[in-house]
This record gives C-alpha cells, structure tokens and sequence, in this order.
C-alpha cells in the first residue's frame, strides 16, 4: 500500500472516527454532535533516532514517509536492530465489530435512548443538580510498515453517565451512574443501575456515619480493586517508568516476592470492553500479560522500543490516544485474577471492618491513596450500615502483602466520558475490575 524507503524502518497507523456525544445539565441540553475525524501517524526510525509526523490529509501520506526518510541516515544493518526486530511482521486477519453498528442508530435516537432514563431522576426531590452524557466511538484503525506488517480492525463503545448532587437537611452527597459496552444492548440495565444508585445515595446522605481514622480489615468492590490494581501497580509495570531508573529495577525485580500465592494480577487487551484493542499501535497483537503470579513479581508491559531495551518481549502495549500522538506504553485491561474463596466467604471473616463500593478518584505509584464515595461498615461479616471515609492508603508493597483472601469471581468494567492518563495523553479508554479483595490493616482517615 504504501512504499517504504530501504534502510529504515518504517510504519503508518491510519485512523477513522466517527464520535457522539449528548450533553445534559438538569435537563436542559447542552450538546449534541456527531463528529467524523481521519488521520494518520507516520514513523521513520534508522536505528539510532526516530522522525514522527501526523497528518490529516491520508492522501499524502507517502509524501510525509518520503520526507521524513530524508531527515534520516539509513542503514544496510536496520534489519538486524533489537528495536526492528521486536517490531511485529504479522499479517492479522481483519477484526470487525461484530455487534450492531452504532453509526446506524440516529443522533436523535441516541438522544431518545439518554432522555429515557431523566424521570428517574427528576422524581427524587433531594437530587439539587444532576448532569447526563450518551457517548459512543466507532474507530476504524489500520497499520502498515516495511516488515510487511498489516493489521485492520474496527471497534465500538458506547455508554451512558449520570450524575447527581442530592441535598437534604443541609447535608450533601454526589454520586453517580454509569454503564458502558459495545452496542445498546449491553445497556439495558441502566435504568436498573441507576434506581439502585438513587436508593444508595439517599442511605448515604441520611443514615453514614464517620468513620474514626485507625488500620481496618477493608473489603474492595471489583471496581475498587480495579483502580487500586491500575492506579498501585498498573503504572508500576509500564516499563518506560523504569528504563534508565536503576533503583526502580532493583526495586521491581522479577521473581520479587509480593503477596500471597494466591495473588495474581494481570493486564489483557484481548479482554472485551474499554480496553480491547486487537493490537496495539505498533502492530503487537493483543494478549495476556502476567504481571503477579503467585504471589511474585512475573512480567512488565511493553511496547518494542521498551522491550528491546530490557531484553524482554512486547507485550502489545503501545497505545496512543489518536494518530496525533506517538505510541507509549500504556495499560489495556489491568486486573486482580479469581482467588480463593467464594463472597460470602470473604465477607465472613471480616467481624469489624470496612467495605469500599464505589469510589471518587485513586492516584499511587509506590504509594496510593483512594477516596472512597460509598462506603460501608461490616459488623460480624454483614453490611452494617454507610460510612464516610476521606482516604485509604498505604505502601503499595505493604498492602500486598495484607492481602489475605480474594473472591473466586472476576467482574471486569468498561467506562466512558474518562480515562487513564499518562504523559501529554489523556484520556486513554481502558477497562479495569476483578473480583473482591480482602486486605488486614489498611490505613483509613
């Protein structure tokens, strides 16, 4: 398709969007677009230095290769380059979306579907302020270089938000609802999420109770093991943090003992939902990577440039938010693995403690704080009413090690209107979840 110049390597990574969103603020609407984007990202690398460009005129593509050829200094040996060489040859099999496509659904349909679920919402008269999205991306992505490397594929996401400012008696909570998947069909049970989400909120607001700052065994929802999985140990494991950082390798050393043998966390962008991607933004077909294995430290991700560097495989890694940026190693879909014991269980040895459902924000690298929305008290193994909770935090070494039961059950999430961020690029869809974690002695404020 396109013609590479001898003696470099070189790629493209094509990229068409079609992009909707719907907009509320307390019922009054804000925005409605449908907006079609088109790109492309072009690299030439001649073993010593790399020239980037991006363009959204697809039909001068070559000229940039052409250009940016001529800034480099070919050579005879790029073939035999560690970073070529962990650069993919694969001829993929095109990936289509297998659902139904969301660009066959009108603006005004979409607009429909969100405005569907408003009287739940302007029936509770303690809600004060609330704000609602529809958003869905359809992306067709392409990737071509000069080892022959072709890979199509198209994806789809869309999902709904819902947030909410309730006021009662002079005391206040802000929650939200969310639901995200590939076509409208994985939404059906919105309505559901968002009436059980009002009834939380109004407990919340009426009957929580502060919790006194000390150490608690606490229980973390799917969705709140996910963030503290990515937030604590996802960056951890993007291994560009650690190139040139000896004290970081030395820290992050494989085979280092971590948790019990029952922990297992890995990050897989093969799985369905926010983080699926077939391959990543070099052309690395998507798979599971273990980062924990029993316990023990087992793998980084990577994308080629990091993967040469440390000897290692690429990990399919290399991802940017669109063709205008270059592709850095970033997460897909980051989670703990199934564990020991069943809920009830877990909840079971819990006499006096804490359980984290929903959560605000998280943030942590060798530290981590999470900030918990809906919180509860457990008392003898069953929930026991709300509870208010500033932070959790801790060493991210430390709380792997209080780790003493993981339920038997992975919940995996997809999420709109957000993202990771890293960098200059923000916001990175990915996926994150798992099943319940039981941690003793976790640091509560």
């Amino acid at each position: 398709m396109f013609k590479f110049p001898e003696g470099l390597y070189s790629d493209v990574r094509v990229e068409k969007v079609r992009a909707t969103l719907v907009q509320y603020l307390k019922g009054e609407l804000r925005e409605m677009r449908e907006r079609d984007t088109s790109g492309a990202f072009i690299r030439v690398y001649d073993g010593k230095r790399w020239y980037y460009s991006s363009t959204t005129s697809l039909d001068k593509i070559q000229e940039e290769i052409d250009r940016l050829a001529k800034l480099a200094a070919p050579s005879k040996n790029i073939a035999e380059d560690k970073v070529v060489a962990k650069m993919s040859s694969r001829k993929g099999v095109p990936h289509g979306f297998a659902g139904k496509d969301l660009r066959k659904t009108s603006l005004a349909g979409k607009n429909a579907f969100l405005s569907s679920f408003f009287p739940a919402v302007t029936a509770e008269k303690t809600i004060t302020m609330w704000s609602a999205s529809y958003s869905d991306t359809f992306t067709h992505r392409e990737l071509y270089n000069s080892k022959g490397g072709q890979s199509v594929c198209e994806q789809q996401l869309c999902g709904i938000r819902i947030g909410m400012t309730f006021l009662e008696n002079g005391h206040t909570f802000t929650e939200g609802a969310m639901k995200a998947g590939g076509e409208f069909s994985e939404l059906g049970d919105f309505k559901e999420i968002l009436e059980k989400r009002i009834s939380q909120s109004l407990d919340f607001l009426r009957n929580s109770a502060r919790v006194a700052p000390g150490k608690y065994t606490v229980v973390l929802s799917p969705l709140a093991a996910g963030v503290f999985a990515h937030e604590s140990f996802g960056h951890k494991s993007e291994a560009d943090f650690m190139l040139g950082d000896a004290a970081m390798m030395k820290e992050w050393h494989i085979g280092r003992q971590l948790g019990p043998d029952f922990l297992h966390i890995s990050d897989d962008g093969a799985q369905a939902g926010s983080g699926f991607t077939p391959f990543d933004d070099e052309g690395t077909p998507a798979k599971k990577t273990t980062l924990i294995k029993n316990g023990k430290l087992a793998g980084r991700l990577h994308s080629a440039v990091t993967a040469a560097a440390m000897g290692e495989e690429a990990t399919g890694n290399a991802r940017a938010i669109s063709f205008e940026y270059e592709p850095i190693v970033r997460m897909t879909t980051t989670h703990f693995e199934a564990g020991n014991m069943t809920k009830d269980e877990l909840f079971a040895g819990v006499k006096d403690g804490l359980f984290i459902d929903t959560i605000k924000h998280g943030s942590g690298m060798s530290t981590f704080t999470i900030a918990p929305s809906l919180a509860y008290f457990i008392k003898d193994g069953k929930i026991a009413g709300p509870a208010q909770i500033s932070v959790i935090s801790g060493s991210v070494f430390d709380t792997f090690g209080l780790i003493d039961a993981i339920s038997d059950k992975v919940e995996l999430l997809s999420f709109v209107g957000g993202g990771c961020g890293k960098m200059e690029q923000h916001p990175l869809p990915v996926g994150f979840g798992g099943p319940f974690v039981r941690v003793r002695g976790m640091s509560v404020l």
